[in-house]
């Protein structure tokens, strides 16, 4: 189940970096046209905090680098989550290695900011670094295992089987308490 869960995430994520991360890079690099003239700095050379542009570019590249975040370094997550769109991103930046034409003839969407900012990170060889990242857990063995649930005799399963230990301290001050470990079940072999 984890895993059909990780496929849904892999599309979630694959849709986040088509739509939300071209979207803001393009409309980050994208500079500011005033009255047909020429901008050579963004927002018109002020603060970037108050172009309302800038921020929501911002805010759609964060949010994309977060989702991706979480779908790598999430234990719990199945590695196909950020696998399968990290796998898709390598294969179009390989395509688009051989055969420049053909990878940007597929592109979904071409005439939107979408499509646009998709070539944009294709061109720019992000979209090659953002799949790298993204296969990592693909070849980290323990991602593909759940955690097995421990029980004991109580029925207590998980971390309340294992209580902590009373003192967290490096150095025993209790010496006085100590005693003997004493076999509950001694080997009748050994007499």
């Amino acid at each position: 189940m984890r895993h059909v869960i990780g496929v849904a995430l892999a599309v979630g994520l694959a849709a986040a970096v088509f739509f939300a991360a071209s979207w803001g890079y393009l409309r980050l690099l994208r500079v500011p046209v005033v009255n047909g003239a020429a901008a050579t700095l963004p927002a018109g050379g002020g603060s970037l905090l108050h172009d309302a542009n800038v921020l929501y570019a911002f805010a759609a590249l964060a949010g994309t680098g977060l989702l991706a975040g979480i779908c790598v370094a999430v234990r719990r997550v199945s590695p196909l989550a950020a696998g399968l769109p990290g796998l898709v991103l390598i294969a179009w930046t390989v395509v688009y290695g051989f055969n420049v034409a053909r990878a940007v003839r597929y592109i979904p969407l071409k005439s939107d900011a979408f499509g646009n900012g998709f070539e944009a990170l294709l061109f720019n060889g992000l979209l090659a670094a953002a799949g790298l990242l993204l296969i990592v857990p693909l070849f980290i063995p323990s991602r593909w295992r759940s955690r097995p649930a421990f029980a004991d005799q109580s029925g207590q399963s998980g971390a309340a089987a294992y209580p902590a230990p009373e003192t967290t301290s490096l150095l025993a001050t209790d010496w006085d308490r100590t005693a003997p470990y004493t076999n509950p079940n001694p080997d009748p072999y050994s007499e």
